[in-house]
């Protein structure tokens, strides 16, 4: 920094020292492990099955023999450990933490594994929320993983850009559904990777369509999709289409979505692997 500087950074021009060279944010992962990729998964917006499609593709991704985690981004609303059925508390010791293992092997971290009941709410601040996910990478030992998906609070707020910036993020995957406001609203979830350099490699478009039991006919319950068209404004290669299915709510609520076996996300386990 130029011993003339006046601290107002708008007057500064992109030769500026303090410009050049931007501090890195990515907080250090935890010694004993080693991660592969990083998946986020976002939203523009709540409602849409994130949380879901997180599970269903964290179960996808252990069947086809990578070891995976999920690291539960959402600390205000964490909703992982239900769908696989995990209850009780994190082990650790003073310096670290032991993520939860699934019946299948996943490993997880959540906050709704460390807190004394389940029904309590966390109610913090945006700068303590962001730090307790970067103690999610930092303080837990991992252990050897391939893939992990990080399933992301709704929104573009403190917590998912701390996410984009702290953890080597290689790609997203944003999940929507097919009503056009909703579309909109997400829009904005992958404007912020665009801004943050971050490729969305896949778009999910969750409760897409109700397919009959009887006539075996599909019926578009929300209204036209609109997937196609937003991954071709924003260049998104892969595009996946989840039905409407009671199936997925009871697999979920009996802490089993992990045998569920859901072919519709298959492209974007293979776009995974090819990142």
């Amino acid at each position: 920094m130029s011993e003339e500087c006046s601290h107002d950074c708008s007057s500064c021009g992109e030769a500026c020292e303090s410009r050049a060279m931007p501090e890195d944010l990515l907080a250090p992962l935890n010694q004993d492990s080693h991660v592969g990729k990083v998946i986020a998964v976002m939203s523009g917006k709540g409602g849409v099955g994130k949380s879901m499609v997180t599970s269903l593709l964290a179960s996808a991704s252990e069947r086809a023999g990578k070891k995976t985690a999920v690291m539960d981004a959402d600390i205000t609303g964490p909703s992982i450990p239900q769908g696989f059925g995990l209850k009780g508390h994190l082990s650790g010791s003073e310096t670290v933490i032991y993520p939860a293992d699934t019946k299948t092997g996943i490993k997880v971290v959540s906050m709704n594994l460390m807190l004394r009941e389940t029904t309590d709410p966390v109610i913090w601040r945006g700068p303590i929320l962001a730090g307790v996910v970067k103690q999610f990478w930092s303080d837990v030992e991992w252990g050897d993983i391939d893939v992990m998906f990080v399933d992301m609070p709704p929104g573009t707020g403190d917590v998912p850009l701390t996410v984009l910036q702290s953890l080597p993020v290689d790609g997203i995957v944003v999940v929507t559904s097919p009503q056009e406001m909703v579309s909109m609203i997400v829009e904005k979830a992958v404007n912020m990777a665009e801004m943050m350099e971050i490729p969305v490699f896949a778009l999910v478009e969750n409760m897409s369509y109700f397919k009959c039991p009887d006539c075996g006919k599909s019926h578009d319950i929300f209204g036209k999709s609109h997937a196609e068209e937003a991954a071709k404004k924003h260049n998104i290669a892969t595009v996946a289409r989840l039905p409407m299915d009671t199936a997925y709510a009871a697999a979920a609520d009996a802490g089993e979505i992990e045998f569920l076996k859901e072919e519709g996300l298959n492209s974007v386990i293979d776009a995974i692997e090819k990142l």
